[in-house]
């Protein structure tokens, strides 16, 4: 498989056909040991142009290779499952399955580099050419391509054990072929720039980053990106450690994620698909026969609520946690979820810090397929437009089970991926009442054939049943004979009518709608327009411009019905087709009235993200906001914990209000927005979010012509590409956005825009820009009196002339910001400033001062709990310390700074541990 395919026996090759032939082996062979579906085949084999008869063809084929099978002495080796055809042969005889398990032993955690090297050796030894050769068709390119992405992470964890060990022997060889084969891989790059500083070849290092840095904007019109740019000034400072990995290691300690939904209460029915669910639980060994599960069906015929439950029966068959995401397929503005969005989110429930997290997107996919390639899990993908949608959240685990929802049938993940499909039906007419009977209680007993027509009126269908018997239970005085009545008589919305489902659903939600009070439908009619999937108490007292005790009671009373159901505490979300039907009925209300209402959520949104920023940065420039409108209420936030809190809770709603924004031509909110979110943004690292938040926000900005709102937002733009390692146009775009704070006069702005270009300049080399921009950074602020900004300028001054050798200025500049930032009480500030002195007063000699200073630091990072930034200190403190052949005193701060990144599941764990060995 890992070159031509071909079968050796016994030591000599055995003949099994022509092309086609090996064709159908070879998708027999991917999954072996599991049973592949005869259209899944035909797919693999065949792809989209089936012969005629393909059918026949395949169980020729099939019979011919299990005869030259047998022949070379493995009987048995093709049977015929229910599932499909099944290749059974022990799985480390195929040589892709057997590369992977050598590869994920040689990945487990407790085993040390010496003992990785051979089993990497031995898996890298399968490799006899190009994967599949001469294997045509789209699934065939597809797996070729993971494989040859699996090839070249293995030849980096190879050379970078070996490193580990000291041996550069054949690391540069293999690196070098790997470079030419991967001109633009800047993981290959950085691993053979190491392993030339290894060796002392430290020119040739130089020279194959200036190589690499032509080609990239040759090819791609992009610089190298931040890791890459980071090793090439440590390899000019001659601080390149060659046993430091380039690529983020897998955290240290092993959080167990825990994301599923809440479990459905009192669950009836589905008892078959529960068993077809059951039966791909894994063995005792955490084999699993079938990797991904698709539930299928119509909106409300309850996929996701079958999906929850039976996640939280099998969770105790997979010990390492589970992970769910919402993909919003069908969701309101008809957006799904990114999938680079969910794999951010799912490598931070992993334990990934967002600030250590790999900035492209192949590399986080890399990352997030490593993370769980020897763990037991269970994601639970739900509502999945299609199976494009899928594919980049796959583990490709075999001991990770992905369950998948959706309303279209994902046949291609079915026929290319194995996927083993569960289509959901309408329930039984016993299973529906049932359904009734259980949440109803006892009034059901007293009525038998109303509760049989109430299932009936429902069409059967989860979702209007659902709906129906929570209100049922709000009208204690009622008989079921009465309400059956009033259900027969709702009638469903002539434009919503698509069917006799949804007809059913429309009719118990029209009834069960026209029994709210005054104020719920209006919450419902208003709630149903917003953008986002929630929304909060508060910002629901906003959007309906009334008093908190009263919302409560109308949020109390849709979710009684089931018409909103709670998301976490205090926040509220609604299904699909409730969002529909709502949106149709609004349409009772007058035009400006459902504008002014989106108008005070987003002044609520507004005001309360300025007020989390403002805690979060208290020395951040404001902006001129309009005042918000009466009825608003922001949120309160005490501290900076509430402040994170408000902020992770809203993020994914305040990003799809700036679209939403940016869309309707409400401009002024979309770049506000955008601005309020900076802060947040930056310190979480979620950087891809920020750029796409910024461009939405610079679009609005263009199109009104608001030269403010452009000014923030290309700063901000070009920051986040500073940190993506984007480079290209951040000189450009931070250049354009000082001019433009110059047309209204902003000097701060300007000063601002002049420290990032700063920044930028260091990450290209460029020391005499660097100095050049922060010394007009610092000219700016202090002509405009912002203290707080001569500060920053100051230690950013400090710290560049510190890389620089120029350590007495760096000294001086560091002493002069420290004197500022203890007149603001920026304690934040200030520790950076003592780290930054602390980092010059070492390099100069003074490693007594150094020492003074970084225990300053780790003081004020202690005060208010900046965790990653106390590690980072001690790491300064514990070299310092190695410089005064201090070695115990190193040891124990180098311990005390691994206890806390193990404690954040942080990657420069690994790069503390090689200090410790």
């Amino acid at each position: 498989m890992l070159g031509p395919i071909e079968v050796w026996a016994s030591g000599r090759p055995v003949d099994v056909g022509a092309a086609r032939q090996r064709a159908v082996l070879a998708a027999l062979a991917v999954d072996v040991g599991r049973p592949v579906r005869p259209e899944s085949l035909l797919d693999r084999v065949w792809g989209e142009r089936l012969p005629q008869r393909a059918q026949h063809s395949l169980h020729v084929y099939i019979s011919r290779i299990r005869q030259a099978l047998e022949k070379s002495g493995a009987s048995g080796a093709v049977v015929r499952r229910s599932g499909g055809y099944l290749l059974n042969v022990p799985t480390e005889a195929v040589d892709c399955r057997h590369f992977r398990s050598l590869v994920r032993r040689a990945s487990q955690r407790d085993v040390d580099p010496a003992e990785r090297i051979p089993l990497l050796n031995q898996a890298l030894a399968l490799w006899h050419g190009e994967p599949l050769a001469g294997l045509p068709g789209d699934w065939a390119a597809r797996e070729r391509q993971a494989w040859q992405r699996q090839r070249i992470d293995a030849t980096l964890h190879w050379a970078a054990a070996k490193l580990l060990v000291g041996d550069v022997t054949d690391v540069i060889e293999s690196l070098s072929c790997l470079a030419e084969e991967q001109p633009l891989d800047e993981r290959v790059a950085a691993q053979l720039i190491r392993a030339l500083a290894a060796s002392g070849r430290r020119a040739q290092a130089l020279s194959h980053f200036t190589a690499v840095r032509r080609k990239l904007a040759e090819e791609l019109g992009t610089d190298p990106g931040a890791e890459l740019g980071q090793l090439h000034r440590a390899l000019l400072r001659g601080e390149v450690d060659a046993a430091e990995p380039v690529t983020p290691p897998v955290p240290a300690a092993r959080p167990v994620p825990a994301e599923l939904p809440m479990d459905i209460r009192a669950f009836t029915g589905r008892q078959a698909e529960l068993a077809v669910l059951d039966e791909v639980l894994p063995a005792e060994d955490g084999r699993l026969t079938v990797p991904i599960q698709v539930v299928t069906g119509a909106a409300g015929i309850g996929k996701t609520a079958l999906a929850v439950h039976w996640a939280h029966r099998a969770a105790p068959h997979f010990p390492d946690g589970a992970l769910y995401v919402d993909l919003e397929g069908f969701g309101p503005d008809g957006v799904p979820r990114a999938a680079d969005h969910v794999v951010r989110d799912f490598l931070v429930a992993l334990g990934v810090d967002g600030r250590s997290m790999p900035a492209d997107h192949p590399a986080q996919a890399a990352l997030y397929r490593g993370l769980l390639a020897d763990r037991r899990m269970l994601v639970l993908l739900d509502n999945a437009r299609d199976a494009g949608h899928v594919r980049p959240l796959l583990p490709g685990a075999e001991s990770c089970l992905v369950l998948v929802t959706s309303r279209n049938p994902l046949t291609s993940l079915v026929a290319a991926e194995g996927a083993q499909p569960l289509p959901l039906g309408l329930l039984s007419a016993v299973e529906a009442g049932n359904l009734l009977r259980g949440r109803i209680g006892r009034r059901a007993a007293a009525e038998p054939g109303a509760v049989d027509q109430l299932a009936d009126l429902c069409g059967r269908l989860p979702l209007a049943l659902t709906v129906v018997a929570a209100r049922v239970l709000t009208l204690p005085r009622l008989t079921l004979g009465a309400l059956v009545a009033e259900l027969r008589g709702a009638k469903p919305l002539d434009a919503l009518d698509g069917g006799d489902e949804v007809s059913n659903v429309r009719s118990a939600l029209s009834w069960s709608y026209s029994l709210l009070s005054a104020g719920s439908r209006r919450l419902l009619r208003q709630a149903a327009a917003l953008p986002g999937t929630e929304f909060s108490v508060l910002a629901a007292v906003s959007l309906t411009a009334s008093d908190e005790r009263s919302v409560r009671r109308w949020l109390a009373e849709l979710t009684d019905t089931q018409l909103l159901f709670t998301s976490a505490l205090d926040r509220f979300s609604m299904h699909d087709l409730v969002r529909t039907f709502a949106v149709e009925v609004a349409a009772v209300d007058p035009e400006p009235e459902r504008t002014e209402a989106l108008l005070r959520w987003l002044d609520h949104q507004l005001h309360s993200a300025y007020a989390a920023a403002t805690v979060l940065h208290p020395h951040w420039d404001s902006i001129d906001m309009a005042h918000h409108r009466a009825g608003v209420v922001p949120a309160f936030l005490a501290c900076y914990d509430d402040a994170m809190a408000w902020f992770a809770a809203e993020r994914q709603v305040l990003t799809a209000a700036v679209r939403r924004c940016a869309d309707l031509g409400l401009n002024t909110y979309a770049w506000q927005l955008a601005w309020a979110m900076t802060i947040y943004l930056d310190r979480q690292g979620y950087w891809h979010d920020q750029v796409s938040v910024q461009a939405d926000g610079l679009r609005a900005a263009i199109r009104s012509d608001d030269t403010v709102g452009q000014a923030h937002t290309h700063r901000t733009l070009a920051r986040a590409h500073t940190r993506l390692g984007w480079l290209a146009d951040v000189e450009e775009r931070l250049l354009l956005s000082a001019d433009l704070f110059g047309t209204f006069g902003d000097l701060p702005g300007q000063a601002h825009a002049h420290l990032d270009l700063a920044e930028a300049a260091d990450r290209q080399g460029r020391a005499a820009d660097v100095e050049d921009h922060t010394q007009r950074a610092l000219t700016l602020y202090r002509e405009a009196g912002h203290r707080y900004g001569q500060a920053m300028s100051l230690n950013a001054m400090g710290w560049y002339r510190a890389q620089r050798g120029e350590h007495e200025a760096a000294i001086e500049a560091c002493r002069e910001a420290l004197t500022l930032l203890q007149q603001f009480g920026d304690r934040h500030g200030e520790a950076a400033t003592w780290d930054s002195l602390g980092y010059a007063q070492h390099r100069h000699g003074d490693v007594d001062a150094a020492i003074v200073s970084y225990r300053h630091a780790i003081s004020l990072y202690r005060q208010f709990g900046d965790r990653y930034y106390e590690a980072d200190t001690l790491r300064h403190l514990a070299e310092a310390f190695a410089a005064a052949d201090d070695r115990l005193s190193a040891r124990q701060h180098w311990r005390a700074a691994l206890r806390i990144l193990e404690d954040l599941d942080h990657p420069d764990a690994d790069q503390v541990r090689a200090q410790l060995t």
